[in-house]
């Protein structure tokens, strides 16, 4: 079957872009959502912490969907199942109604991330990946960026509904292409897999104290008991889930782990992860707190990070096909930690020309960053490992976040106090607090060095020759290694 890979390419960016969109589209309307429902604070959060929790509970089970019903009709499912949802929560009227349909959602686009980048790394050969992941990647960094923007557009004129109404004509394109292009991924599926009961079970409880845990942190404080009794269990939890991974058809292949490069990439993604959703946590509040932006203003300022991705996304995919995973890796950790250095230095009365330029800066540092490790990972692991790594990246990213976002909390909150208690007016405070934690997010980022410096990096005479002349197995020849090893 003659295979359309632009399509493909193009089918699986409108489903990781729906999904991604969604994640930060809700954020700004919650303040409109708690007004609408009459609930308090604690309450209007579940909106978002329900979400997070399906979404991460169900990442693990795309390693055995997909073993029992093949990629397309996974594929194809989750899309129906997250429109479906996104509809139910349009209609909700109710803050229970809208927290259930939030579960759905989550059940669907759970598994639109790893299941696009596993079919993506299928499709497309080697030497292509990196271009693809880089095009693809762009759907799961212009949501987040484009999604504030939108949400307080569409929140602002047409009531906080039509943030969840904008998913369904997307929603049914992208239905209508997975159809049209992924038909043929139609293949035998093992119907004799068996689901790990037990390992779910063992995740599940996981991530549920996981998330308990980290919500502690910012209420009680990291010597609390509650925190010290939810870390022991969440580790507990985390032994018995690896043990119970050493049997046959286990609901991760944990063996992923044994995986020198698998290792390397997996770090430098729960750094990014943690520096990243912590760092921009205080963005908002920087923009529209200290600065008096209001949410479209500060939408706009954001966009700056989204067009130079847009560029410059592809750019860093090809350099990754060429090899350069080492060098551009470690050049695009260097600019986001220049990036969150500059913003600690945004104060009011700042041009807001700088604020623009800063938001670039960070765009051409993640467009550097995240293709090529995803490149990297994706090519360390077996073709029947390629769900498993993608189902753990996408953890990495959603566990890595929330832990990032709940410490740094803590972090603002105790710089926050202690120059409040030094007599420091409440503004100053702030902006001390904000820009301090600008400043260990920096630090937190360049950790990432260390493990980047361990990627791999091939020369380009070798990178040519082995795309050039190639045996029957894929490989350079003998001959041609001696000429390589000669002119080296």
């Amino acid at each position: 079957m003659l295979i359309n890979r632009s399509f493909v390419l193009a089918t699986l960016m409108m489903a990781t872009s729906m999904a991604a969109i969604d994640s930060s589209i809700v954020n700004v309307s919650l303040p409109v959502m708690r007004n609408d429902f009459g609930v308090d604070l604690n309450q209007i959060e579940w909106v978002i912490t329900a979400y997070m929790i399906s979404f991460s509970l169900f990442i693990p089970l795309t390693n055995w969907l997909k073993k029992r019903f093949g990629y397309y009709y996974l594929f194809l499912g989750s899309i129906i199942i997250f429109t479906l949802g996104s509809l139910l929560c349009s209609l909700s009227v109710s803050l229970d109604m809208l927290v259930i349909s939030r579960i759905i959602q989550a059940i669907g686009g759970g598994s639109l991330s790893p299941t696009s980048l596993a079919i993506l790394s299928e499709t497309f050969p080697k030497e292509e990946r990196g271009t693809a992941i880089g095009w693809w990647g762009m759907g799961n960094v212009m949501g987040p960026a484009l999604g504030p923007t939108l949400g307080g557009v569409l929140t602002h004129y047409l009531g906080w509904e039509s943030i969840f109404y904008i998913n369904l004509p997307i929603g049914a394109l992208t239905i209508f292409f997975s159809i049209r292009y992924l038909s043929f991924l139609k293949r035998q599926v093992d119907k004799e897999s068996r689901f790990d009961v037990r390992g779910f079970i063992f995740f599940s409880i996981f991530i549920i104290i996981l998330q308990y845990t980290i919500s502690t942190i910012s209420k009680q404080g990291f010597l609390s008991v509650s925190f010290f009794v939810g870390l022991l269990i969440t580790l507990l939890m985390l032994y018995f889930f690896v043990q119970s991974a050493k049997k046959p058809q286990s609901l991760l292949d944990l063996n992923v782990f044994r995986i020198r490069q698998f290792n390397v990439a997996a770090t430098i993604t729960i750094i990014r992860s943690l520096a990243l959703y912590g760092g921009m946590f205080f963005l908002p509040f920087l923009l529209q707190g200290l600065l008096g932006y209001t949410e479209i203003e500060s939408g706009l300022l954001m966009l700056p990070n989204a067009l130079i991705m847009l560029v410059s996304r592809p750019l860093s995919g090809r350099l990754a096909d060429k090899g350069m995973i080492r060098n551009i890796s470690i050049s695009g950790i260097l600019i986001v930690s220049i990036s969150f250095f500059m913003l600690a230095r945004i104060d009011i009365g700042v041009s807001i020309w700088f604020i623009l330029f800063t938001m670039a800066i960070r765009g051409l540092g993640m467009s550097l960053l995240v293709a090529p490790v995803s490149t990297a990972l994706l090519n360390a692991v077996k073709p029947n490992q390629t769900q498993t790594a993608t189902a753990l990246n996408s953890l990495f990213l959603q566990v890595g976040g929330s832990i990032g976002i709940a410490v740094s909390a803590v972090i603002h909150t105790f710089i926050y106090d202690r120059y409040l208690e030094n007599q420091y007016p409440d503004q100053v405070a702030e902006h001390f607090a904000l820009q301090n934690s600008f400043l260990i997010t920096a630090v937190i980022i360049l950790l990432a060095v260390l493990p980047a410096l361990k990627l791999p990096q091939k020369s380009s005479l070798i990178y040519m020759l082995r795309n050039r002349n190639r045996d029957k197995k894929g490989d350079i020849s003998a001959e041609e290694k001696a000429n390589l090893l000669n002119k080296k």
